[in-house]
């Protein structure tokens, strides 16, 4: 997945753990490890900003694109390149 998820290291500088982090931001233990480990699908605009506030960081420490090659490219017109449109 291009997308690394980069909560454990934002914990450890703090010397955070899951739970308290958890707790601050208003997510069960459960949830955090679902973001932390990059399993979930999707995060919400309210879930990220609670995250940022609590670790006082910026999205980008805590979400990373790292392009594996894997997905296909887009023209600027919004449709895949090389694929007539």
């Amino acid at each position: 997945m291009p997308i690394v998820v980069r909560i454990d290291v934002e914990l450890a500088k703090r010397k955070m753990s899951v739970g308290e982090f958890a707790e601050r931001i208003g997510l069960t233990p459960a949830n955090v490890a679902v973001l932390k480990n990059g399993r979930a699908k999707a995060v919400r605009f309210s879930t990220l900003e609670a995250m940022c506030r609590v670790l006082d960081c910026q999205p980008g420490d805590l979400l990373e694109f790292v392009d594996d090659g894997t997905e296909p490219a887009l023209d600027p017109a919004g449709s895949e390149a090389g694929r007539g449109g």
